[in-house]
């Protein structure tokens, strides 16, 4: 529901030289990188704007939370790690 936060699960733990990345929309505009080996997390929550100030990773588990949301984040997420690559739709 419109103002309310989803959360976009990896299923797993992540491991020590892990590099996770979310991707949105049909342009696979990456929204975020976690790199484990590095300890970095970018957000690009500037990205046209929509995500402003509504990302957030889990440091353990590489998930995505989007706060607050609208119908403008609605679209497919992409998460790529190493070893897999999975597709999900936020309706």
């Amino acid at each position: 529901m419109e103002g309310e936060s989803v959360t976009l699960h990896t299923d797993r733990e992540m491991r020590n030289n892990d590099l996770i990345l979310w991707r949105f929309g049909p342009e696979n505009t990456l929204i975020a990188e976690i790199n484990v080996t590095d300890s970095s997390v970018t957000l690009n929550d500037h990205y046209d704007g929509r995500f402003r100030g509504r990302m957030k990773v889990d440091h353990q588990t590489g998930c995505l939370t989007i706060t607050d949301t609208r119908a403008q984040h609605a679209g497919r997420y992409q998460l790529q790690t190493n070893r897999m690559k999975k597709f999900i739709v936020l309706t």
